[in-house]
């Protein structure tokens, strides 16, 4: 009964999704009436799920498990199979593909102990149940190889190597606990971070990455937050091997680090591309924060001039090695310098001349990178009259494309207001781009703007009363916003 009320469900979406039946037309009518409410087709869903994942969940004694034991989550079940002769197994088996059994590492195709003319073939026990379970295609298939649509039960012995990662976690962390079973690859190394519930069962969760995942050899978990002066992360290794020297390629650049050292994240691969793609052959890029070179080296590939800098001296080696080992070592320069004396030495003295030799053949731009989100805004006030005197009236100015993370219901107004309140002007022209959720209630978010004139330029600026009540007006906010962060007093609360 169970098979056939899965294919009346399946039959009806597929014909619903054609326009052909309404779906709560045909809900109502299924056997027992115990779908019938506006929610029918997700209960009928919940309820086949429920029981697929009932059947092929390991041995419920693995509850609990925090020292891997492989041999505990062995389980038999009842699968059904259908003989076909040894000669034709290959071409029965692609027209039945989409009846066959489908779990990691079994085998499909099994020995007659009593037929040694034919094999038996394991088909999907919530596809097929009995002769009935076959449509007319199936059919004609058999009739074509002369095969019987006779299914028989057998029992079928699964192991730890046919359960899938998630179906072992379900079955050991607690019930009604979230089970994390997604990571960062970072070359062979998997990097997670388990919530506290899960840290009782931190050593089998990275063996059995291990075990599903070829290619990975080490497992860590992130053990604090990115908040140190170099932006490498404490990490605690789970399972594998110690060695955090890795490789990576991410759009086609091949890059090599140290990961227990340097900031590396995988998940920013697009944003990496996105940005290189506004670039064009011959631009100016000045990377505040380039890390081992996701951004300077795919610019560089596309034949810009880039000035690259990072304060980690392990993320400067690296993005010095990388740089020569994707040879690019010729068209950037790097430094290990903080970013503000980045900004106010190297930037300052490159920045005019490029203006100057821009803004006259009009046929290149400047682009400068912040990716540290978590201070890069506060990092902007390095640029207030940074430079002397304005070229010309038409001078090609800087593209900024600054990080940061926004926790606010309105995300880019929030990182747009910072920026003004820190730069103490009107961003014209600019665009926010999300560039991934953090956490539920944490974006990271790219501000790109081109950097304001009246900001830029010290004859641009007010009279020098106007400046430093900007200045004070400037640090007042951002003081507030610390305060905010700080739980010290909501926002919009007045504290005397």
């Amino acid at each position: 009964m169970r098979g056939i009320l899965k294919q009346i469900y399946c039959s009806a979406t597929l014909l619903n999704s054609g326009g052909i039946i309404a779906l709560n037309k045909v809900i109502p009518k299924l056997p027992f009436g115990v779908f019938q409410s506006q929610n029918s087709s997700l209960a009928v869903t919940e309820m086949l799920e429920k029981e697929d994942a009932g059947l092929f969940s390991p041995n419920p004694k693995v509850r609990g498990m925090t020292s891997l034991d492989r041999d505990a989550f062995t389980k038999t079940i009842q699968v059904p199979v259908m003989k076909v002769k040894k000669e034709i197994i290959n071409k029965v088996m692609k027209s039945l593909k989409h009846r066959l059994i489908c779990r990691p590492q079994l085998k499909r195709i099994i020995d007659d102990p009593n037929d040694g003319d034919h094999k038996s073939v394991i088909l999907d026990p919530f596809i097929v149940t009995s002769e009935d379970s076959f449509d007319e295609r199936d059919r004609e298939v058999f009739k074509q190889f002369e095969i019987s649509p006779q299914v028989n039960h057998i029992d079928l012995q699964l192991t730890y190597e046919q359960f899938k990662t998630e179906e072992i976690l379900q079955a050991v962390l607690p019930q009604g606990q979230d089970v994390t079973s997604s990571f960062s690859r970072v070359g062979h190394i998997a990097h997670m971070n388990l919530r506290d519930h899960q840290l009782p069962y931190k050593n089998l969760i990275g063996q059995v990455l291990l075990d599903k995942n070829p290619g990975l050899t080490s497992v860590v978990n992130k053990t604090n937050i990115i908040d140190s002066t170099y932006r490498n992360f404490q990490m605690e290794l789970l399972a594998g091997e110690e060695t955090m020297m890795t490789k990576v390629k991410e759009n086609g650049i091949t890059y090599e680090f140290d990961f227990s050292k340097v900031y590396w994240n995988s998940r920013l691969s697009t944003e990496h591309d996105r940005i290189t793609g506004t670039l064009k052959s011959g631009d100016v890029v000045f990377d505040v924060f380039a890390g081992v070179g996701p951004f300077a080296i795919p610019a560089a590939k596309k034949g810009c001039i880039v000035f690259a800098n990072d304060l980690n001296p392990e993320s400067y080696k690296w993005l010095l090695h990388n740089c020569k080992l994707n040879k690019v070592d010729k068209k950037v320069q790097g430094f290990n310098l903080d970013g503000r004396e980045f900004i106010r030495t190297v930037v300052k003295k490159e920045l005019s001349q490029y203006i100057k030799s821009f803004s006259a053949c009009r046929k290149n731009r400047i682009h400068i990178v912040m990716n540290l989100p978590a201070l890069a805004l506060e990092f902007l006030d390095a640029f207030r009259h940074l430079l002397e005197e304005k070229p010309c009236n038409e001078a090609i100015l800087p593209t900024l494309h600054c990080y940061g993370f926004s926790k606010d219901s309105n995300p880019e107004k929030e990182v747009k207001d910072r920026a003004e309140a820190i730069l103490g002007s009107t961003l014209e022209n600019c665009s926010v781009h999300l560039v991934r959720k953090v956490a539920p209630n944490k974006e990271m978010m790219c501000l790109s703007f081109e950097l304001m004139a009246d900001v830029l330029f010290t004859n641009h600026s007010n009279n020098t009363g106007e400046k430093k009540n900007l200045q004070i007006t400037n640090i007042s906010v951002i003081c507030a916003r610390r305060l905010v962060d700080w739980g010290i007093f909501k926002s919009g609360e007045k504290k005397s």
